[in-house]
Protein backbone atom coordinates (compact mmCIF):
# COMPACT_ATOMS: atom_id res chain seq x y z
CA UNK A 1 0.00 0.00 0.00
CA UNK A 2 2.96 2.34 0.62
CA UNK A 3 4.54 1.64 -2.76
CA UNK A 4 3.90 4.46 -5.27
CA UNK A 5 2.30 3.33 -8.48
CA UNK A 6 2.84 4.87 -11.90
CA UNK A 7 -0.58 5.38 -13.48
CA UNK A 8 -1.39 3.79 -16.82
CA UNK A 9 -1.68 6.04 -19.83
CA UNK A 10 -5.35 5.11 -20.25
CA UNK A 11 -6.13 6.34 -16.72
CA UNK A 12 -4.44 9.67 -17.34
CA UNK A 13 -6.24 10.18 -20.65
CA UNK A 14 -9.59 9.60 -19.00
CA UNK A 15 -9.12 12.63 -16.77
CA UNK A 16 -10.37 15.78 -18.43
CA UNK A 17 -7.62 18.33 -17.80
CA UNK A 18 -8.60 20.60 -20.66
CA UNK A 19 -11.09 22.58 -18.58
CA UNK A 20 -8.80 23.03 -15.58
CA UNK A 21 -6.82 26.27 -15.37
CA UNK A 22 -3.80 26.76 -13.16
CA UNK A 23 -3.99 29.63 -10.71
CA UNK A 24 -1.65 32.52 -11.58
CA UNK A 25 1.27 33.09 -9.23
CA UNK A 26 0.82 35.83 -6.69
CA UNK A 27 3.58 38.40 -6.83
CA UNK A 28 3.94 41.32 -4.49
CA UNK A 29 4.60 44.43 -6.56
CA UNK A 30 6.65 47.11 -4.90
CA UNK A 31 6.90 50.67 -6.13
CA UNK A 32 9.97 51.27 -8.28
CA UNK A 33 12.00 54.18 -6.98
CA UNK A 34 12.97 57.02 -9.27
CA UNK A 35 16.49 58.41 -9.53
CA UNK A 36 15.34 61.45 -7.57
CA UNK A 37 14.08 59.25 -4.71
CA UNK A 38 17.30 57.26 -4.70
CA UNK A 39 19.39 60.43 -4.58
CA UNK A 40 17.41 61.73 -1.61
CA UNK A 41 17.72 58.39 0.19
CA UNK A 42 21.45 58.23 -0.47
CA UNK A 43 22.07 61.54 1.24
CA UNK A 44 19.46 61.00 3.93
CA UNK A 45 20.37 57.63 5.40
CA UNK A 46 23.71 56.98 7.05
CA UNK A 47 23.38 53.28 6.18
CA UNK A 48 24.27 54.13 2.59
CA UNK A 49 27.39 55.98 3.69
CA UNK A 50 29.34 52.78 4.45
CA UNK A 51 29.68 49.41 2.72
CA UNK A 52 29.76 46.33 4.97
CA UNK A 53 30.34 48.68 7.90
CA UNK A 54 33.96 49.05 6.85
CA UNK A 55 34.28 50.98 3.59
CA UNK A 56 33.43 54.70 3.84
CA UNK A 57 31.41 55.80 0.80
CA UNK A 58 31.10 59.48 1.75
CA UNK A 59 33.81 60.55 -0.68
CA UNK A 60 32.14 58.63 -3.50
CA UNK A 61 28.71 60.11 -2.79
CA UNK A 62 30.17 63.63 -2.91
CA UNK A 63 31.46 63.19 -6.48
CA UNK A 64 28.56 61.25 -7.99
CA UNK A 65 27.17 62.99 -11.05
CA UNK A 66 23.51 64.01 -10.97
CA UNK A 67 21.05 62.24 -13.23
CA UNK A 68 20.57 65.12 -15.68
CA UNK A 69 24.29 65.05 -16.49
CA UNK A 70 24.21 61.33 -17.25
CA UNK A 71 21.17 61.28 -19.50
CA UNK A 72 21.96 60.96 -23.19
CA UNK A 73 19.70 60.93 -26.20
CA UNK A 74 19.31 57.58 -27.91
CA UNK A 75 21.30 57.54 -31.13
CA UNK A 76 20.99 54.73 -33.65
CA UNK A 77 24.30 53.36 -34.91
CA UNK A 78 25.02 52.56 -38.51
CA UNK A 79 27.77 49.94 -38.68
CA UNK A 80 29.37 51.28 -41.86
CA UNK A 81 29.41 54.87 -40.63
CA UNK A 82 30.78 53.87 -37.20
CA UNK A 83 33.50 51.66 -38.71
CA UNK A 84 34.58 54.44 -41.09
CA UNK A 85 34.67 57.00 -38.27
CA UNK A 86 36.77 54.82 -35.96
CA UNK A 87 39.08 53.76 -38.79
CA UNK A 88 39.70 57.37 -39.84
CA UNK A 89 40.67 58.23 -36.25
CA UNK A 90 43.03 55.27 -35.95
CA UNK A 91 44.87 55.64 -39.29
CA UNK A 92 46.93 58.70 -38.18
CA UNK A 93 47.92 56.88 -34.99
CA UNK A 94 49.03 53.83 -37.00
CA UNK A 95 51.00 56.03 -39.40
CA UNK A 96 52.70 57.78 -36.46
CA UNK A 97 53.58 54.43 -34.88
CA UNK A 98 54.95 53.15 -38.19
CA UNK A 99 57.14 56.24 -38.69
CA UNK A 100 58.49 55.93 -35.12
CA UNK A 101 59.46 52.30 -35.78
CA UNK A 102 61.30 53.28 -38.95
CA UNK A 103 63.31 55.95 -37.08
Amino acid sequence: ADIPVIPDLEEVQEEDLAMQVAAPPSVQVNRVLTYHDLDKDLMKYAAFQTLDGEVDLKLLTKVLAPEHELREDDVSWDWDHLFTEVSSELVPEWDLGQSERED
